[in-house]
Formats: structure tokens, C-alpha cells, sequence
């Protein structure tokens, strides 16, 4: 039947005419229905040689059930019938058969008379030898008995001499020149140092006569291994490859092809008086807010490093953030377990007022929810110095950071274990939510994806992308390091760098690899930052080396062009003070400059 598989017609009748197939134009539907509405459905076949529906009778599906079930097909079939014996056991008297023996039974064959003639003849003409005796001698082989003499043997072309000893010198002398004995200390030391550390195996002596001089205690020793040496340490040609190493070095554009990039420190911001952890610039690039451990949070001008308002907090300022919205003017600062947004005041008065009437303006809803952060409103000193909303966290918090569009702040919370780590505020409506019912590992920093609603989480050894809309984990990116100290994100959203303790940064291709894309480790100590510029390809990582590495970090538009990494500059400035360098790196929003804060107490701003 498959020889008509994709014809019409299923073969041809006795008058040479074609049988066509009857028409099958059921679909799926027509099945389902057939198998709801047609009571007979189960009993129906269909017939391949025809390839019309043949409804089975009782009988046929009777048949059907008992081969199924391993049974004869005919009912009436008695398998249990009982056996009649063809020999019983009484002897008859008569055989079963009465045929005479034959005749070839007792008369020798004459085929095997012949077939035996042929191989006692085949035996005489020496043409089939009869089973010869084994022999037990042993037998030897001439391995070299075909072997051309005058081609050179592959062992002998690559036969390497073994290096002859070194020839004694003055020092093997039975009475050396004085300079080669050794004094007291020196023949302590040579004691002291591992026999294969020492010049000499041996210790130099002075004897007066050749008489006088006794047997070598090592002789033996020396022999034995001179001999394991030869034939035991293998010996081979290695051709040699020149490689100039001029051509293993990439090609790199240079530095000066690369400007703007900075390259001189302009401004030191003094007045913290212990280290400053965090820094940000407002989103005009007029303004600079630095935190520090004094408890202190100081506002600066960028162009003139004017100190203009210090707001003292009741902590040690881990944070802050200025948000990214030139519309409104409010800075995060968090310190133990608080986080305060608060008004500087500063730059346009329109905005400055616009940012205190959206926070009055809220309106409480009609049922309070649960949260896990307490909001309140700043009211007296607090709100006269600029404090507008306070948040209390159920833990330290270590980390603030805004989304771009500056409604949404997210804080981190370092705690091994708690599912409470990360929390996202809306400050519009004054909400708090929870975005994980559960972290993997201890929760280092976060970032949002500057255009798509992704959001980073970074671990100890690990960065997952999460998507807020899907709220499932998109990508796990390795960063190949033991512990990821920060994070920045580019402003195209499909980069990714990350510093860690151990010395690195990798920047991450996200199109690419889950994997870094590169490993630079330019710097000596500890990564504490690293940062993106918003509009220039660069990007900067500061380290407790005291040192802020700027880098040229070219993203092509080309999808099939990898990002071009050159470091351009090292700057140098801040003091190393307690084992810490540089804690925070942050670039100016439109000029080529980056600021960094020490642990000297100081700001500097290198253009």
C-alpha cells in the first residue's frame, strides 16, 4: 500500500482500471466530533487496503479481545484436550513399520572409498602436509636483519648527546687558592640551604699533601646518579619558534587618539574631617554631594570646590545619591538604618519649590498596607536644615541608588540569609516593596537597566538580571571573582562592569556571554568603585592603591563589533590613610570629568 502512498488511486481492477481511494477529508475536528457523537466510534477501523471505515461486529471485537489477551482465536478450541500417546506402554506384537533394512547399511561406501583414494594420493604427492608435531624450542627474531645500513634512523636523527659533567675547576683543587675556602659563616649557611639550592655539592677543602688527601665520601652516590641521569632523563629536540615579541603585544590605538579623557587633578574639595564613602553630582553637573564617616553630609560647587551647606545625620553616612530627574531636586542619604531624602535648596528655586509641593501634595490611601519600612515626614530642625520624608529599614542599609527616571529609589540591606536584602521605594505614592521572596547569598549592590525595566542584583560571585515586568531571572552572569565590591551599568543598558576585592574589573557584554568579556587587573589592591560616563565612552574604577584607573570603553553600535577597551590614564592624588584609597568614583554628567573621594577625608576632581 505505501507504493500509493502519495497517488489518488490504490491499484487497478481486472479491466486495467484505476480503483481510486474514497475520499478522506476528516480533519482533527471532524475526528473529535466523530469520537463524541458516534456511539459506534470504538468499533470503527479504518481499512488500509480501501481506506473506507469498517464497523467491527461482536464477533470480530471478541476475536480482538481474546488475541489481545493471549488466547486461541476459535472459541471452540479445548487446549486441555487429552493426549493420546503414539508409543504406549504394552509391547504389541507387530512393529510400527515392517520395512527391510536397506542394503547400503552393510556394505562399504563407495563415495568414501573414492574420497579417501584422493587424499592418501594428495598425501603421497607431498600436496596436503598431515598435522606436523609442535615444536617447544623458542624462536629469535633478527629485528635489524632487512635494515638498510645506510639510512639514517629516526632515533639517530633526533639523537640528542647527553651533556657531559662540568669539568673540576680551582675549587676541586686538593689545595685551592684561599679565596675559593669558605670562612665559618659561610660554611654554616651552606649547611643550612637545601643540597639543591647549594653553588657547590661539595665544601672546598685544603690538605697539605696529595698523600693526605682521603677517599671521596660521595663517590658512589655521584656515579649512581650520573649514570640515572643518562638514561633515564629524556632527552629531545625542540625546534625553536621566533617570535618577535613586538607581534603578541595587541594593537591598541593611542592614548592621545582617544581625548577627552581626564588627566590632571583641578580641584580638592577639604573640610570632611574622617573618610568619605560616597559621592554625586546633581544631574546639571553644578552641584556635588559627598557623605562621609563623620556623620556629616557637605554640598559643594563643583567649578569653585566651595563648601555651600553641611547637614549633620545621626550616623555614619554610607550613601548617597542625588536623583537623576533635573525636575526635582532631592538627594538619598542613608546612614545605619535610615534612609533621608532631602531638599538642598540648591540651583533653581522653581525646582527646589516643585520637589517640596510633590511631597506635600500626598495624599494618604484609604487602606494603609503592611510595609516593611516606616515612612515619616521631616518636621522642626530636621526640616528647616532640608530633610523631607525619613525612612526607617528594619537593618543597616549599605547601598542607595535611583532609577533614571527618579521616582523609584532601591536600597540594600547585606544580610547572609534574610530574604529582607533589597527594597525598591516609590516616593511618589510613598510605597515599599519587597521585590524577592527569597535572595541567593549575601546581596552586595544593585542597579537599574538606565532604559529597559531590568534591574541587577549583584552577589558575592555572581550578577543576576532580573526583568520587573515578567519578575523572573533573565540572565546569571559569572564575574570569575571571589567577591564583587560594585557595580556600573552602561547608559545603553548592554554593559555591564563589575570591581571586585580581588583586584578585578570585568566588563560583561550582556548580548554576548554570560562570562566577562574582559578581565583587567591594572590595579595592586581592592576595587571599592567603578563608574560609567553618561555621554563620553569611559569608564574609571578606584582602588585602595590610592590610584583611579580611567578607561577608553568604546560601545559600537555594530552588533557584530565587540566594545574596544584601552586603559588611558592612572590618577593619582589621594593618600593612602588605614589600608583604604579611593571609595567612590563618580563622572560629571556632560564634561569629560571624573571626582573621586578618598579615605584622606578629601574629594578631588580630575579633568
Amino acid at each position: 500500500m505505501e507504493w500509493y502512498k502519495d497517488y489518488p488511486h490504490i491499484g487497478y481492477d481486472l479491466d486495467g482500471k484505476k480503483i481510486f481511494k474514497p475520499i478522506r477529508n476528516k480533519d482533527e475536528l471532524d475526528e473529535f466530533l466523530d469520537k463524541m457523537e458516534n456511539p459506534d466510534y470504538w468499533r470503527t477501523v479504518q481499512d488500509k487496503m480501501t481506506g473506507a471505515d469498517i464497523r467491527l461486529s461482536d464477533e470480530q471485537v471478541d476475536l480482538v479481545h481474546r488475541l489481545q489477551e493471549g488466547k486461541f482465536g476459535d472459541v471452540n478450541f479445548n487446549e486441555y484436550e487429552p493426549a493420546i500417546d503414539f508409543f504406549s506402554n504394552e509391547v504389541m506384537i507387530h512393529p510400527v513399520t515392517n520395512r527391510p533394512q536397506d542394503k547400503r547399511s552393510f556394505i562399504p561406501s563407495l563415495i568414501e572409498k573414492e574420497k579417501v583414494g584422493k587424499l592418501v594420493h594428495a598425501i603421497k604427492m607431498g600436496w596436503i602436509k598431515p598435522r606436523r608435531p609442535k615444536e617447544t624450542t623458542p624462536q629469535y627474531y633478527d629485528l635489524w636483519a632487512k635494515e638498510d645500513p645506510n639510512s639514517i634512523l629516526g632515533r639517530h636523527k633526533m639523537h640528542v648527546p647527553a651533556p657531559k659533567l662540568k669539568l673540576p675547576g680551582h675549587e676541586e683543587s686538593y689545595n685551592p687558592p684561599p679565596e675559593y675556602l669558605m670562612s665559618e659563616e659561610e660554611r654554616l649557611a651552606w649547611e643550612q640551604q637545601d643540597p639543591e639550592d647549594r653553588k657547590l655539592s661539595f665544601l672546598p677543602q685544603k690538605f697539605a699533601c696529595l698523600r693526605a688527601v682521603p677517599a671521596y665520601s660521595r663517590f658512589i652516590h655521584e656515579r649512581f646518579e650520573r649514570c640515572l641521569d643518562l638514561y633515564l632523563c629524556p632527552r629531545q629536540r625542540k625546534m625553536r619558534v621566533n617570535v618577535n615579541p613586538e607581534d603578541l603585544i595587541p594593537k591598541l590605538p593611542k592614548p592621545k587618539d582617544l581625548q577627552p579623557f581626564p588627566t590632571t587633578q583641578s580641584l580638592v574639595y577639604r573640610g570632611h574631617s574622617s573618610l568619605v564613602r560616597s559621592i554625586s553630582t546633581s544631574p546639571s553637573g553644578q552641584w556635588l554631594v559627598s557623605g562621609s564617616d563623620d556623620c556629616t553630609v557637605r554640598f559643594w560647587e563643583v567649578s569653585t570646590a566651595r563648601c555651600l551647606k553641611t547637614v549633620e545625620v545621626g550616623g555614619a553616612v554610607k550613601g548617597v545619591a542625588w536623583n537623576p530627574n533635573p525636575s526635582i531636586c532631592l538627594v538619598a542619604i542613608s546612614y545605619d538604618d535610615t534612609v533621608v531624602l532631602l531638599n538642598p535648596g540648591l540651583g533653581d528655586r522653581l525646582v527646589s519649590t516643585a520637589t517640596d509641593q510633590l511631597i506635600s501634595s500626598y495624599e494618604e490611601p484609604e487602606e494603609v498596607k503592611e510595609q516593611p519600612v516606616q515612612w515619616t515626614v521631616a518636621e522642626g530642625e530636621g526640616h528647616e536644615q532640608g530633610h523631607r520624608l525619613i525612612l526607617k529599614h528594619p537593618k543597616a542599609v549599605r547601598q542607595v541608588t535611583w532609577h533614571g527616571k527618579g521616582d523609584y529609589l532601591a536600597c540594600v540591606m547585606p544580610d547572609n540569609g534574610s530574604s529582607l536584602q533589597v527594597v525598591i521605594h516609590q516616593v511618589s505614592k510613598r510605597r515599599t516593596q519587597n521585590p524577592f521572596r527569597k535572595n541567593k547569598g549575601l546581596v552586595q549592590c544593585v542597579s537599574f537597566h538606565p532604559i529597559r525595566p531590568y534591574f541587577f542584583v549583584a552577589t558575592q560571585r555572581y550578577v543576576r538580571v532580573y526583568n520587573l515586568i515578567k519578575q523572573e531571572l533573565t540572565k546569571k552572569l559569572m564575574a570569575n571573582c571571589k567577591w564583587i565590591s560594585s557595580m556600573a551599568t552602561h547608559p545603553g543598558g548592554d554593559n555591564v562592569i563589575c570591581g571586585s576585592y580581588d583586584c578585578r574589573l570585568a566588563w560583561f557584554d550582556l548580548d554576548l556571554s554570560t562570562k566577562p568579556y574582559k578581565v583587567l587587573r591594572h590595579h595592586k589592591k581592592a576595587l571599592r568603585s567603578v563608574a560609567y560616563h553618561r555621554h563620553y565612552p569611559l569608564f574609571a574604577s578606584g582602588s585602595d592603591d590610592g590610584s583611579v584607573i580611567v578607561c577608553h570603553g568604546m560601545v559600537y553600535n555594530d552588533l557584530l563589533q565587540n566594545p574596544l577597551i584601552v586603559p588611558v590614564k592612572v590618577l593619582k592624588g589621594h593618600t593612602i590613610t588605614h589600608d583604604l584609597g579611593v571609595l567612590d568614583v563618580t563622572f560629571h554628567p556632560t564634561q569629560p570629568w571624573v571626582f573621586s573621594s578618598g579615605a584622606d577625608g578629601t574629594v578631588r576632581l580630575f579633568t
